[in-house]
């Protein structure tokens, strides 16, 4: 059985409509807001970025209130994982492949592993055995 998963929507990461609907209107597009972003990012101050787009400066920073701001005291990475399990993921990237298919790459072989797991450890077993609910907590000798 290999491990399959499906890749992210078209618009995945996409804002919600409902939060969209909820936040105040700007008097800047998408395009100029992302600009203003961007300009920011720069450090361009929000005066500065008004004058250039030629709208109030509060216009400017209600823009700039929706910038995602990095977390210095993050302890989480992308895959909503330990740093360390992120740090292993990424090890595990071939290229520049999405990380989905780093995943899906990663549980088809974990699949794949344990199937070989399993089949070895019912080769192994005796036929005695197999039916023993708690192999190995009982021997013959307590039984005696």
């Amino acid at each position: 059985m290999r491990f399959k998963g499906q890749p992210p929507g078209s618009g995945s990461g996409d804002i919600s409509r409902r939060t969209q609907a909820l936040r105040p209107s700007i008097a800047l597009t998408a395009t100029e807001a992302r600009r203003a972003r961007a300009r920011r990012r720069k450090g361009e101050a929000p005066a500065a970025i008004a004058a250039h787009f030629n709208v109030p400066v509060e216009e400017v920073e209600k823009v700039l209130l929706q910038m995602r701001s990095p977390r210095p005291e993050t302890t989480r990475g992308t895959l909503n994982v330990t740093l360390a399990a992120h740090a292993f993921v990424m090890g595990e990237r071939q290229g520049r492949e999405p990380l989905w298919v780093t995943m899906d790459r990663l549980f088809d072989e974990l699949i794949r592993l344990r199937a070989q797991a399993a089949s070895r450890s019912t080769a192994r077993r005796r036929p005695a055995e197999q039916d023993d609910l708690l192999p190995g907590l009982l021997s013959e000798r307590s039984n005696g």
